[in-house]
């Protein structure tokens, strides 16, 4: 884990050994599981600690976090960015949000085997819960590393943002185009894109583009829409 904590050094963030050996810990338990069922295709050591550990702390580079105390991350899936954000933060108020539920249970062994408090992984699709008054616009920031269209994306993820709060996804490749198509749709829900920062994991040719979005109004009680209407047809 020496690996780990210089480069997360690099970003700032210091972590202690107690912090290091939940990391090594949760490295341990996902490639066990990983054995049973597909949380992830990255499964090397080193290619974890930098595409998964390193570059779920690299939010610190955009500025939308972790200040911030109540998040939510979308679309989670093994955890990422969630549970590295939490372990480095702990002081953080974190909800993982997964439609899967063996990966949800998976989550939830990661947390108690690495004793974690103030973080809940549940179940269910992003539509839903952004309808249920407890969700939504009540996250301070909202994350994802879901692959999935801009626009889509947004719609999914801004329903949970409180006003004045961020919608921060991580991107990959070129997203200017895509960027583009999706200003509509950021501004229908509420949001205005503050900034757009890329960067390189240090050390590796890995590049890394997070959107800094900021909620500056309500968004409309007929969004998020149905399941499948924002990818059939998204707002643009």
């Amino acid at each position: 884990m020496q690996r780990l904590k210089e480069k997360a050094s690099i970003f700032g963030i210091e972590l202690n050994n107690d912090q290091l050996h939940k990391f090594e810990k949760y490295y341990g338990m996902l490639i066990e599981k990983n054995k049973v069922m597909n949380l992830t295709a990255i499964t090397e050591k080193e290619e974890v600690i930098d595409k998964h550990f390193v570059d779920s702390l690299a939010l610190v580079k955009a500025e939308c976090g972790p200040n911030h105390q109540r998040i939510l991350d979308l679309g989670t899936g093994a955890g990422f960015p969630g549970i590295p954000l939490k372990i480095a933060f702990p002081e953080l108020q974190i909800v993982l949000l997964d439609s899967l539920n063996k990966r949800v249970r998976f989550l939830n062994e990661v947390i108690e085997e690495l004793h974690l408090k103030g973080i809940e992984a549940i179940h269910g699709r992003a539509e839903d819960f952004a309808r249920k008054a407890e969700y939504r616009e009540s996250f301070d920031l909202v994350v994802s590393r879901a692959v999935a269209n801009l626009a889509v994306l947004s719609e999914y993820c801004i329903p949970y943002v409180s006003i004045g709060g961020y919608f921060c996804p991580y991107k990959s490749g070129d997203i200017e185009e895509e960027t583009k198509k999706a200003k509509k749709a950021i501004k229908v829900l509420g949001g205005n894109l503050e900034n757009i920062i890329s960067f390189e994991i240090p050390n590796t040719n890995m590049k890394r583009t997070i959107l800094k979005i900021k909620k500056e109004k309500a968004v409309p009680k007929r969004f998020p829409r149905k399941a499948g209407m924002p990818s059939k047809e998204p707002i643009c």
